[in-house]
């Protein structure tokens, strides 16, 4: 399956999603290209949309190999395995954590046009435009889980089933379009996958906000 854009993508989704009798009180989106996909589907189930912010924790010697995330407002999740093959990186690696808190309280402040919404006894449904390793969407469900959801669901137009495996550990549901277990990276599923900027993800959440 491939997609033309974030936003067909989101389309198709919202209306899976519909179909499907998906109900959820509130909508959050992953930044940057998470955010894209949500909006879509926030319009097809005339849902309110918000955006929850997350950070990849890379390898400090090799930051593209992610090894964690962060998510707003301060939650911290480590792949212990790779903590284990490499118990020698901890300071260097605690460097990183603290690179990346920084951006994220950056992008905290750019990001929400107002204060986040109370998630107590709220069924919310998080967004992503793929799921990969997880690790954003894991970490995400865990942040929301702490401040008192009644129930998550995780969804994105495409992951791999080992993905949606471990999501189910910290979602009460996982709920993905289309499924490869040849999966390898997001953007093989769309025919445009350029790089979602800033100024796109505010106009959309100041665009939802007004409705």
């Amino acid at each position: 399956m491939k997609f033309a854009s974030r936003q067909d993508a989101g389309r198709q989704l919202g209306k899976f999603l519909r179909e499907r009798g998906v109900a959820a009180d509130l909508i959050l989106g992953l930044p940057r290209g998470g955010v894209v996909v949500a909006a879509e589907v926030a319009r097809e189930l005339k849902l309110p949309l918000d955006v929850l912010v997350v950070r990849k924790i890379g390898h400090p010697f090799q930051r593209e190999f992610a090894i964690g995330a962060l998510a707003e407002p301060d939650v911290v999740s480590l792949d212990d395995e790779s903590l284990r093959q490499f118990p020698a990186m901890q300071t260097e690696l605690d460097k990183v954590i603290a690179e990346e808190v920084e951006r994220l309280h950056e992008y905290r402040r750019r990001f929400h046009l107002s204060e986040m919404p109370s998630f107590e006894e709220k069924n919310v449904l998080l967004v992503d435009d793929g799921l990969a390793t997880g690790a954003t969407a894991e970490v995400a469900a865990i942040s929301v889980r702490q401040r008192s959801a009644e129930k998550i669901l995780i969804t994105a137009p495409v992951a791999s089933p080992q993905t949606i495996g471990r999501l189910r550990c910290v979602a009460d549901e996982v709920l993905v379009l289309f499924e490869d277990f040849d999966f390898q990276a997001v953007g093989q599923y769309y025919q445009d996958f350029s790089q979602t900027s800033d100024e796109e993800v505010i106009e959309l959440l100041r665009s939802a906000k007004s409705v």
